[in-house]
This record gives C-alpha cells, structure tokens and sequence, in this order.
C-alpha cells in the first residue's frame, strides 16, 4: 500500500522537524506522493509569506519537495470517488474540509493510505486508512 501526504505533515518538516525524513525511511519503498491539492496548499503558502524572505524560503521547499515526490492528479478516479465521499458525507450529515476530501479521494483512488498530522479529519472518511505518526519527543 502507497502513502499520500497530507499539508500538516509537510508543514512540520518545513519548520525543520526531522520527524518527516525519519517517516519517509520507515515507509521504505513503499509508493509515497502528494495530491496536487496539497500541492496548490503550499505553493498557496508561499504566495502569502508575509515579507520576501519568507516567501523565498517557502518557495525553495516546496520547489524541491515536489521535485523528488510525485504530485498525483485529480483526475477521473479521484473525480469519482470525491463525489461518492461527498454525497456520503453529506448524507449523514459529516463536514469535511473539501481540501482534505480531495486528499482522501485521492488516497482511495489509489487504494492508499493518508499521512497526517489531523488524524481526525481523516478518520470521517469510510475506508480510508491512516498511517501513525509517532508523537514528537
């Protein structure tokens, strides 16, 4: 099973936590990508650093993290099974994040899992599977 990656825990590893390399060792050849939602999340970021260092800084990192991770596409797929977690969460009533939908229907598309740092977000979609992330010591 692949891993998708989620902002919360690519945001970590941009402040410099040294969690996220570990991970990526642990999930050894395991598939890993993000969606391209994530992507746009943090390119988004970059746009709104607050002064041109940030900016800079932001954009260096997410320039070379989508150079070595796969950005997966929404496409027809994805399309279908958003729909399909969409009308069942609206259903029974459940919000969700429509970034984080995206991201679960990607990961469900694909038949993997979802790394996050929102654990509880996540655990709203049926059949989505999550990878533990061990806490920070």
């Amino acid at each position: 099973m692949g891993v998708v990656i989620d902002t919360t825990l690519l945001l970590e590893a941009e402040r410099g936590s040294g969690r996220f390399e570990d991970l990526l060792r642990s999930w050894g050849e395991v598939p890993v990508g993000i969606a391209a939602i994530t992507a746009s999340e943090l390119l988004h970021g970059c746009l709104r650093g607050p002064d041109p260092g940030t900016r800079a800084r932001r954009s260096a990192f997410v320039e070379a993290l989508i150079a070595i991770i796969p950005v997966w596409p929404f496409g027809l797929p994805e399309a279908r099974r958003h729909a399909d977690l969409w009308a069942h969460l609206a259903a029974n009533g459940t919000r969700m994040g429509p970034n984080d939908l995206i991201v679960g229907a990607t990961a469900l598309a694909r038949g993997y899992a979802v790394a996050t740092l929102n654990p509880r977000e996540f655990a709203r979609v049926p059949g989505l599977s999550l990878v533990p992330i061990p806490p920070v010591r």
